[in-house]
């Protein structure tokens, strides 16, 4: 028995060890983030990459949860990290403050007003909390319902997780740690591309002429051109020539005795 309790208490030692708060941290944080990126059990997002697996091991910590655990159900999403909804009713759940969430539907099955409604009771005081109602007609009036097509063909699901999560948010949001659900960024994805992603005029001028700028590049040698000879040719200098020396004339009559004679 106390070796049960002792086991306990070194991993919820371990769990809770601030990755960031010393260089000795640090680096024991490296070495277990290299095992597991090591590892083909996570999500590809960490497989090979220790800086996701710090920060997942880091989430973790904070979170005093399994890293595996976390590393399953935190997910990207339009470079978003997002968690599961049912890893954060999982997680609110396991707090122990509250009985487990519960759902009641209002409206008709089928029509606009259908709609879902979270609760849960506190233990300490035994109070009934309760969460925002999520109705089909609020699904569409904020885009959820054209944007995701669960919400058609699994509307019951979809409202379920969304009264959850903002159940959760508004009533102990410390569960999910200012962390976005995945299927609440799926629903706005077009509208979170727009604000991360709109760039600036200037921005935008240079990436258009970027991208509608044309480079030709030629496919054939260019032979040497012939000479054209309506292209006039700068004219040369000519360099003064030296004056020939006129010759000494030769006396009349003289001339020279063959060589027969000599």
């Amino acid at each position: 028995m106390e070796e049960n309790q002792l086991v306990v208490q070194e991993q919820s030692q371990v769990a809770k060890i601030n990755l960031f708060a010393s260089k000795e941290a640090f680096e024991l944080g490296q070495r277990m983030a290299a095992v597991f990126a090591q590892s083909t059990l996570v999500p590809k997002q960490y497989q090979g990459n220790i800086g996701n697996c710090i920060i997942g091991l880091n989430i973790a910590s904070r979170m005093g949860a399994d890293p595996l655990m976390v590393f399953q159900n935190l997910v990207i999403v339009h470079n978003v990290p997002t968690f599961e909804a049912k890893f954060a009713i999982a997680c609110f759940n396991a707090t122990g403050k509250y009985t487990a969430i519960k759902y009641k539907t209002v409206g008709d099955v089928g029509k606009d007003t259908y709609g879902m409604q979270a609760y849960a009771i506190e233990k300490a005081t035994g109070e009934l909390v309760e969460g925002p109602i999520i109705t089909i007609a609020m699904a569409k009036a904020e885009g959820w319902y054209n944007q995701n097509p669960k919400w058609k063909n699994i509307p019951d699901l979809m409202l379920r997780y969304r009264a959850a999560s903002w159940f959760i948010r508004t009533t102990d949001p410390g569960v999910m740690m200012g962390f976005q659900t995945r299927e609440e960024v799926e629903d706005i994805s077009d509208e979170l591309e727009e604000i991360v992603e709109m760039p600036t005029d200037a921005a935008q001028e240079a990436e258009q002429n970027a991208n509608t700028e044309q480079i030709v590049i030629p496919t054939t040698v260019e032979e040497p051109k012939e000479h054209d000879a309506s292209v006039a040719e700068p004219e040369k200098k000519e360099e003064p020539k030296e004056e020939e020396k006129p010759k000494a004339a030769k006396p009349m009559g003289a001339s020279e005795t063959p060589e027969l004679f000599k």
